[in-house]
Protein backbone atom coordinates (compact mmCIF):
# COMPACT_ATOMS: atom_id res chain seq x y z
CA UNK A 1 0.00 0.00 0.00
CA UNK A 2 1.14 3.50 -0.83
CA UNK A 3 -0.04 6.73 0.82
CA UNK A 4 0.49 9.92 -1.15
CA UNK A 5 -0.59 13.53 -0.96
CA UNK A 6 -3.60 14.23 -3.16
CA UNK A 7 -3.18 16.71 -5.99
CA UNK A 8 -5.77 18.93 -7.64
CA UNK A 9 -6.27 16.38 -10.42
CA UNK A 10 -7.28 13.84 -7.73
CA UNK A 11 -10.43 15.74 -6.70
CA UNK A 12 -12.70 13.57 -8.87
CA UNK A 13 -11.15 10.44 -7.31
CA UNK A 14 -11.98 11.78 -3.84
CA UNK A 15 -15.63 12.19 -4.87
CA UNK A 16 -15.76 8.73 -6.45
CA UNK A 17 -14.51 7.16 -3.22
CA UNK A 18 -16.77 9.31 -1.01
CA UNK A 19 -19.92 8.43 -2.95
CA UNK A 20 -19.11 4.71 -3.11
CA UNK A 21 -19.28 3.96 0.61
CA UNK A 22 -22.19 2.09 2.18
CA UNK A 23 -22.08 3.40 5.76
CA UNK A 24 -22.57 7.16 5.92
CA UNK A 25 -23.47 7.23 2.22
CA UNK A 26 -24.20 10.61 0.70
CA UNK A 27 -24.83 11.37 -2.96
CA UNK A 28 -23.02 14.15 -4.78
CA UNK A 29 -26.20 16.21 -4.47
CA UNK A 30 -26.36 15.70 -0.70
CA UNK A 31 -22.69 16.57 -0.34
CA UNK A 32 -23.18 19.68 -2.51
CA UNK A 33 -25.99 20.81 -0.18
CA UNK A 34 -23.32 20.95 2.54
CA UNK A 35 -21.17 23.14 0.29
CA UNK A 36 -18.79 20.34 -0.68
CA UNK A 37 -18.23 20.45 -4.43
CA UNK A 38 -15.24 19.68 -6.64
CA UNK A 39 -14.59 23.43 -6.77
CA UNK A 40 -14.72 23.86 -2.99
CA UNK A 41 -12.44 20.86 -2.43
CA UNK A 42 -9.94 22.16 -4.99
CA UNK A 43 -9.96 25.51 -3.18
CA UNK A 44 -9.42 23.74 0.16
CA UNK A 45 -6.40 21.90 -1.22
CA UNK A 46 -4.91 25.22 -2.32
CA UNK A 47 -5.25 26.78 1.12
CA UNK A 48 -5.18 25.26 4.61
CA UNK A 49 -6.10 21.66 3.87
CA UNK A 50 -4.23 18.55 2.87
CA UNK A 51 -5.57 15.26 1.56
CA UNK A 52 -3.94 11.86 1.23
CA UNK A 53 -4.82 8.93 -0.98
CA UNK A 54 -4.18 5.28 -0.15
CA UNK A 55 -3.37 3.17 -3.19
CA UNK A 56 -2.89 -0.51 -3.86
CA UNK A 57 -1.31 -1.33 -7.22
CA UNK A 58 -1.92 2.29 -8.35
CA UNK A 59 -5.65 2.01 -7.55
CA UNK A 60 -7.01 4.65 -5.18
CA UNK A 61 -8.81 2.80 -2.37
CA UNK A 62 -9.25 5.48 0.27
CA UNK A 63 -8.55 9.03 1.33
CA UNK A 64 -8.40 11.36 4.29
CA UNK A 65 -8.60 15.15 4.24
CA UNK A 66 -7.68 17.52 7.05
CA UNK A 67 -8.18 21.24 7.67
CA UNK A 68 -5.42 22.98 9.65
CA UNK A 69 -7.41 26.15 10.37
CA UNK A 70 -10.39 24.26 11.74
CA UNK A 71 -8.12 21.58 13.29
CA UNK A 72 -10.41 18.87 11.98
CA UNK A 73 -10.42 15.70 9.96
CA UNK A 74 -12.88 16.68 7.24
CA UNK A 75 -13.33 13.14 5.99
CA UNK A 76 -11.84 9.67 5.85
CA UNK A 77 -13.25 6.99 3.57
CA UNK A 78 -12.14 3.57 2.28
CA UNK A 79 -13.70 1.72 -0.64
CA UNK A 80 -15.94 -1.23 0.11
CA UNK A 81 -13.90 -4.41 -0.13
CA UNK A 82 -10.71 -2.76 1.09
CA UNK A 83 -11.67 -2.26 4.74
CA UNK A 84 -9.60 -4.04 7.34
CA UNK A 85 -6.40 -3.86 5.29
CA UNK A 86 -4.82 -0.95 7.18
CA UNK A 87 -5.67 1.87 4.78
CA UNK A 88 -7.87 3.72 7.27
CA UNK A 89 -5.28 3.45 10.04
CA UNK A 90 -2.51 4.66 7.68
CA UNK A 91 -4.62 7.55 6.39
CA UNK A 92 -5.48 8.67 9.93
CA UNK A 93 -1.88 8.39 11.04
CA UNK A 94 -0.58 10.58 8.21
CA UNK A 95 -3.28 13.19 8.91
CA UNK A 96 -2.56 13.19 12.65
CA UNK A 97 1.20 13.48 12.03
CA UNK A 98 0.52 16.44 9.72
CA UNK A 99 -1.46 18.20 12.47
CA UNK A 100 1.18 17.48 15.12
CA UNK A 101 3.92 18.81 12.80
CA UNK A 102 1.99 22.11 12.76
CA UNK A 103 2.11 22.24 16.59
CA UNK A 104 -1.68 21.81 16.77
CA UNK A 105 -2.49 20.50 20.25
CA UNK A 106 -6.01 19.13 19.77
CA UNK A 107 -7.93 17.94 16.71
CA UNK A 108 -11.49 16.81 16.19
CA UNK A 109 -13.83 15.02 13.82
CA UNK A 110 -17.50 14.17 13.51
CA UNK A 111 -19.07 10.80 12.77
CA UNK A 112 -22.41 9.10 13.14
CA UNK A 113 -23.58 8.80 16.73
CA UNK A 114 -24.15 5.06 16.65
CA UNK A 115 -21.64 2.81 18.42
CA UNK A 116 -22.58 -0.05 16.08
CA UNK A 117 -21.16 1.86 13.08
CA UNK A 118 -17.71 0.73 12.02
CA UNK A 119 -16.40 4.31 11.93
CA UNK A 120 -17.42 4.91 15.56
CA UNK A 121 -15.52 1.84 16.74
CA UNK A 122 -12.61 2.60 14.42
CA UNK A 123 -12.05 6.01 15.99
CA UNK A 124 -12.31 4.56 19.50
CA UNK A 125 -9.74 1.92 18.52
CA UNK A 126 -7.38 4.70 17.39
CA UNK A 127 -7.73 6.42 20.79
CA UNK A 128 -10.07 9.20 19.73
CA UNK A 129 -12.31 10.35 22.59
CA UNK A 130 -16.06 10.90 22.09
CA UNK A 131 -16.97 14.19 23.77
CA UNK A 132 -20.57 14.87 22.81
CA UNK A 133 -23.27 15.06 20.19
CA UNK A 134 -23.61 18.09 17.94
CA UNK A 135 -26.83 19.88 18.82
CA UNK A 136 -27.24 22.21 15.85
CA UNK A 137 -26.29 22.92 12.26
CA UNK A 138 -25.75 20.62 9.28
CA UNK A 139 -24.19 17.94 11.47
CA UNK A 140 -26.78 17.85 14.24
CA UNK A 141 -26.81 14.43 15.87
CA UNK A 142 -23.22 13.56 14.90
CA UNK A 143 -20.75 12.50 17.60
CA UNK A 144 -17.73 14.74 18.09
CA UNK A 145 -14.44 13.00 18.80
CA UNK A 146 -11.22 14.71 19.88
CA UNK A 147 -7.59 13.68 20.03
CA UNK A 148 -4.79 15.49 21.82
CA UNK A 149 -1.23 15.75 20.62
CA UNK A 150 0.93 13.11 22.30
Amino acid sequence: MNIRIAQLDDVETLFEIRTSVVENYQSREEIAELGITPESVAKMLKTDCCAWIAEIDDRAIGFSIANATEKTIVGMFVLLGFEGQGAGRALMQVAETWFWSKEIEEIWLLTGNDPSLRAYGFYLHLNWIPVGVESEGDFKGEMKFIKKRP
